[in-house]
């Protein structure tokens, strides 16, 4: 099985099955995988298997792919009910750009985080480099961006959550070096209801992919401690 079939393989497979479902039954997931990937146990993601014989202070540099975005099941259908009208209501060319925009941030956020972090980002292979294959699912927004609507804001709890599944390969020899599953909610407004649009969509969104790229971040360190 090649790397991009693999992939492939396991988002279909992600995006058929609930987060929460996967989430709820992480004492049932295997120990091991196919690929001889271990379980890590108490990580800072929910699901994180990695190789045993791994060694991350061997990079110092980072290869980013562009992400996968898909959002929840059935999230269209859900906001054309909520939006009361099909104006207000996504339509697909709201939601590609809106994919696209998602795809661009992680890359941008990720790269912001571990250039500060002293990594060097690069879009080519080589010596050193580690290649991240990373994918947003279940994006669920509470205030798209939709053209040509006045109802742009939305009174909520939270501006909405996504899932991050994320595989870490050799970027030389295509090595799969470990897979990781984590969901993320908006949580600056857990205690009160407040307004929210597409500039907060757009700070909650970086503020949780801030927190992923920081736990990568995290790992490359410790790893050369």
């Amino acid at each position: 099985m090649t790397l991009r079939t693999a992939h492939t393989t396991l988002l279909a497979l992600l995006i058929l099955m609930p987060i929460g479902q996967v989430s709820a039954k992480n004492d049932d997931l295997p120990e091991t995988t196919v690929e001889g990937l271990v379980r890590v146990p108490d990580s800072k993601l929910a699901i994180v298997y990695a190789d045993p014989a791994a060694d991350l202070s061997a990079y110092d540099s980072v290869m980013i792919l562009e992400p996968y975005v898909a959002f929840k099941k059935n999230w269209a259908r859900n906001q054309r009910s909520a939006a009361g009208s099909l104006s207000a209501a996504p339509k697909p060319a709201d939601m590609e750009r809106m994919k696209t925009l998602m795809a661009s941030e992680f890359i941008e956020v990720f790269d912001e985080v571990l250039s500060e972090g002293g990594y060097t980002v690069t879009d080519q292979s080589g010596e050193n480099v580690l290649l991240v294959r990373p994918a947003i699912i279940d994006l669920d927004p509470t205030a798209p961006a939709v053209r040509n609507s006045t109802a742009s804001r939305s009174y909520v709890r939270s501006a909405g959550e996504m899932s991050m599944y994320i595989e870490l390969y050799d970027s030389l020899t295509g090595d799969l070096i470990a897979k990781a599953l984590d969901r993320r909610a908006d949580d600056s407004r857990v205690t009160h209801y407040t307004w929210a649009n597409p500039a907060t969509n757009a700070a909650a969104s970086r503020r949780i992919l801030r927190g992923w790229a920081k736990i990568l971040l995290d790992a490359l360190d410790e790893a050369r401690q």
